[in-house]
């Protein structure tokens, strides 16, 4: 039997900090400073299209956390902030229904 389904590890975090971030070239991107429970880490995405990013602030999001990094206008963005994409294409955030443990694993 596979012990898990993905070679990502998707972990819960939960934003501490959040801003707008008009220096990337993708129009309409947020910076992400998210709490895993046991570290914290960045994240970036073009979340402006369906958030405010001080409304993000304290929501759990699911993160793909070891993919590595990569820098964008400076920025270290450490992990892949989990969405689905709106009818327009935009990226709609993944969220568990209720407040669970931090750095929990999808599985």
């Amino acid at each position: 039997m596979v012990e898990s389904p993905f070679d990502v590890d998707i972990e819960v975090g939960e934003v501490i900090e959040a801003e707008p971030f008009p220096e990337a070239e993708k129009p309409k991107m947020t910076k992400l400073w998210i709490d895993l429970g046991d570290a914290e880490i960045q994240s970036a995405g073009q979340l402006d299209h369906h958030y405010d990013a001080a409304a993000l602030v304290g929501r759990q999001v699911l993160c793909a956390t070891n993919l590595g990094s990569v820098r964008i206008a400076g920025f270290k963005s450490e992990a892949l902030t989990v969405g689905v994409p709106s009818e327009e294409g935009y990226p709609v955030l993944v969220s568990p229904d209720d407040d669970v443990p931090l750095g929990g694993t999808l599985y």
